[in-house]
């Protein structure tokens, strides 16, 4: 039978369609008839701002002016501020489930978005500067080429997952989660054949994420010769 946590990341992956198993743990769970109900009215709203064209990462691009002071007109604040309700409003969901995992949970949202791979997108140097010095980071030398940003609701709060290729052509996933301070000093994972360790830095933590131990061990050594955290 699915359970709560399976059903709710079923529910905000894909909204407007659920598996049989989900429909069968929807009719038994309260609490999950609640949070569908909610989705959906925030899915109602957002379908009205999505009608508009939206530039390409809005959400990212307002919470690194917001800290600059740079201004927008008031359409790019008004759809901006829903597209950050939505991202708020899945981290709120997520918030009870929280964990000491990082590193497995970080896998999880890797294999969650395999279009980060496939897909450019917001692959400019400068904004993953700011967005690395935003977060408590100072690039000290290139990780090597970014290819995809996005800012994205993670299980402590609203982070941003990062891909970059490094100067051997291998990928590698790099996740910032702000908030959330560590007990350990670095933890490891391996689910479905990837691999991911997690360390303290910055306003939280972050995540390696590769899909072999060896490209891990050699995503990790260049993200810790190359990211001084402050803090």
């Amino acid at each position: 039978m699915m359970n709560c946590l399976e059903f709710r990341r079923e529910k905000l992956a894909d909204p407007r369609r659920l598996s049989p198993g989900a429909v069968a743990h929807l009719n038994d769970c309260a609490a999950c008839r609640l949070f569908a109900a909610e989705i959906n009215e925030n899915e109602g709203r957002l379908a009205g701002v999505l009608a508009m064209p939206v530039p390409e990462g809005l959400a990212e691009r307002i919470v690194l002016r917001r800290k600059t002071g740079t201004r927008f007109a008031p359409r790019l604040w008004a759809m901006a501020a829903t597209v950050l309700v939505t991202l708020t409003f899945g981290f709120r969901q997520w918030k009870d489930f929280a964990s000491q995992e990082y590193a497995r949970l970080a896998i999880e949202h890797v294999m969650h978005e395999p279009e980060s791979f496939t897909t450019t997108r917001l692959a400019d140097p400068q904004l993953f500067r700011s967005v690395l010095h935003n977060f408590g980071g100072e690039l000290q030398a290139s990780l090597g080429t970014v290819r995809y940003m996005k800012l994205c609701p993670v299980p402590e709060g609203t982070g941003w997952h990062i891909v970059f290729e490094n100067e051997a052509g291998q990928l590698a996933t790099l996740i910032l989660i702000p908030a959330k301070r560590m007990k350990a000093g670095a933890e490891q994972a391996q689910v479905g054949g990837w691999n991911a360790i997690a360390r303290p830095g910055g306003q939280g933590f972050y995540a390696v994420i590769a899909d072999s131990p060896d490209n891990l061990a050699k995503a990790d050594r260049l993200v810790r010769q190359r990211v001084r955290w402050r803090g």
